[in-house]
């Protein structure tokens, strides 16, 4: 079969790109550095759209489309940061911090925090909406780790990141719409489920929902890039 017919040519932002067949819009801009923002989004991780952050307008469509979920076609032209998209991300960040119970200054993950920097990223001085101040756990069961509650974005990294790479498991979703919470086995307590310890949950959190308890009160980084290496130390073998 020849090649060329996987190659699919399309614009982004005005400037003309091409990527193969299958590959998403977010794959394609990243790799032409064209910048469009997620939180859900992990390289090395499967998409699930959840966060809604990467949507993109798509010529011809009066939907926006989430660019990590979906895929190229040919002469497709691609807007990412329109008044538009500006105005959407914004809302969607106001919501995630009304939601539940984001209070930076009291945070183990404040200066490392991905909502924190994309809040700062898009421009929000302020939420509009009323915070809904939910009395949520905290579950500090696990010996090593804590689940706060208060502080989680369902972006559902710790589930994927459990069962894709580490294979266990442990974490899922339970409950619809503002119920929703994450669970570890059938909603045991973290410190008397499956876990095998790993910590890989910790690591791609993206707030301070799951942290280390060994950090608290001092530098608390991420390291969330080492996926990219897993999965490809995984392909070698």
């Amino acid at each position: 079969m020849n090649d060329t017919v996987d190659v699919k040519t399309l614009t982004i932002d005005g400037h003309e790109v091409s990527g193969r067949r299958g590959q998403t819009i977010l794959e394609v801009a990243r790799e032409n550095d064209i910048e469009i923002p997620t939180l859900c989004h992990l390289d090395g991780l499967g998409d699930v759209g959840a966060c809604r952050i990467c949507m993109v307008e798509i010529a011809g469509s009066a939907k926006l489309l989430p660019a990590c979920v979906a895929t190229i076609f040919e002469g497709m032209e691609v807007l990412t940061n329109t008044e538009r998209l500006q105005k959407y991300r914004r809302n969607i960040l106001e919501l995630l911090f009304a939601e539940r119970n984001h209070v930076c200054s009291v945070c183990v993950s404040n200066g490392h925090c991905e909502l924190q920097t994309l809040a700062q990223q898009q421009g929000l001085t302020h939420v509009r909406l009323p915070y809904r101040n939910p009395q949520l756990a905290v579950d500090a069961s696990h010996e090593r780790f804590t689940l706060d509650h208060n502080r989680c974005i369902l972006c559902t990294r710790c589930v994927r990141v459990c069962a894709e790479i580490e294979g266990a498991h442990v974490w899922d979703v339970m409950g619809r719409g503002i119920d929703c919470t994450i669970i570890s086995d059938l909603h045991q307590d973290w410190g008397s489920s499956s876990c095998t310890r790993c910590g890989k949950c910790v690591q791609v959190c993206p707030t301070g929902a799951l942290f280390d308890k060994s950090k608290i009160g001092s530098d608390h980084p991420k390291y969330p890039d080492f996926l990219p290496y897993l999965n490809l130390m995984r392909e070698a073998q």
